[in-house]
């Protein structure tokens, strides 16, 4: 009968002509470092990345969306079910939902946080899913990059303010009357919801827009133009104006997407959002323009897309004078072992085979 002998281990009690054995690691080989990637690719940065995943981002997003909605309308129903004045304004707004008044502050209130709901929606189902970080949705470098933040804000502030004022000088020239109101219904509590709401609205808008549908696009497509041009239609159709309106936010659209793809963030285009918004409803509560009007003229749009170009213009520039990062810095490769660990037998023993 066969028997398997009683072997010592391999490198273990050499014959007493050889020196003791010694321990030889695994060679180790080193993978090659990862590319830098732009914006758009940002969850291709990640190994949990796969093809379908940010879809289900997408519909997790909805859920969480829908359900949040549903309880802020029954809180909303319920608060304007004890006021009759409130439950007068939400029957006239029913049967007729495009008469909508926006300088209303509960009608304002609702569609606002309606929108914001819309980021913690996304930034919750981007964690849930765990496909990537949710700060790789901010910018190449995981987050808000704050102080370019504020500078982007600083020239949309001048940007704006001179185009605004320009345009009311254009139409006081040509005999229009232009005199803000202190005297406007709920003007300072129009102004305070204002500043509490619109920045979280604009920036809700550029999370899905520019963050989430730019990177889902991104991951398939590698050319940056199929991320910042196939969002925009659902961008447009979610503002309700006439022709020149829409191009006027397919322009705006344009460029922010192009911004975030060239800054590697959504810095610049929340800015540009948030500072354009927050003058038209301040404008609004003054009553120097009628926040609730949808309709648009060719020299508006000329006279907005000439804004928004210059606004282009000055951030790339600045951009480029302070170095902004445009792509993500890649993680340091994973050794891989070629081979198992090992003992070495100085000499050339090796332990006699089993039968």
């Amino acid at each position: 009968m066969n028997t398997i002998p009683s072997l010592p281990p391999p490198g273990a009690n050499p014959p007493p002509s050889l020196p003791p054995a010694y321990w030889v690691p695994a060679p180790v080989a080193q993978l090659p470092p990862a590319k830098p990637l732009p914006f758009h690719r940002m969850a291709r940065t990640y190994s949990a990345y796969r093809w379908f995943k940010p879809l289900l981002v997408g519909l997790i997003a909805l859920g969480l969306y829908i359900g949040m909605m549903i309880i802020a309308s029954i809180g909303f129903f319920v608060v304007i079910l004890s006021d009759p004045a409130l439950e007068a304004l939400l029957d006239s707004a029913m049967s007729s939902p495009e008469d909508l008044d926006m300088s209303e502050p509960s009608i304002f209130v609702f569609a606002m946080i309606s929108i914001i709901l819309m980021l913690p929606a996304i930034l919750w189902a981007t964690r849930m899913m765990n496909v990537q970080k949710v700060g790789s949705l901010s910018s190449v470098t995981g987050r808000i990059r704050w102080g370019w933040l504020g500078w982007c804000a600083t020239v949309a502030l001048g940007v704006l303010g001179l185009s605004f004022g320009l345009s009311f000088l254009v139409d006081s020239i040509a005999g229009y009357e232009v005199a803000p109101s202190g005297g406007a219904p709920n003007l300072w509590l129009m102004v305070g919801l204002t500043l509490l709401l619109v920045p979280f609205q604009a920036a809700a808008e550029e999370y899905v827009f520019r963050g989430y549908l730019m990177q889902l696009i991104g991951g398939w497509l590698r050319h940056p133009a199929f991320a910042i041009l196939l969002p925009i239609p659902f961008f447009v159709l979610g503002h309700d104006y006439d022709i020149y309106g829409q191009l006027d936010v397919g322009m705006f659209a344009l460029a922010a997407g192009w911004l975030t793809w060239r800054t590697g963030g959504l810095e610049a285009a929340i800015a540009l959002h948030v500072v354009n918004n927050v003058l038209l409803f301040l404008m609004g509560a003054v009553g120097l323009i009628d926040v609730n009007d949808s309709a648009g003229s060719l020299g508006s749009l000329i006279f907005s897309t000439v804004t928004t170009g210059v606004f282009v213009l000055l951030v790339l520039w600045l951009a480029n004078r302070r170095h902004i990062q445009r792509f993500s810095t890649p993680r340091p490769p994973t050794p891989v072992l070629t081979a198992p660990d090992s003992w070495v037998q100085p000499g050339g023993w090796t332990p006699p085979s089993a039968h």
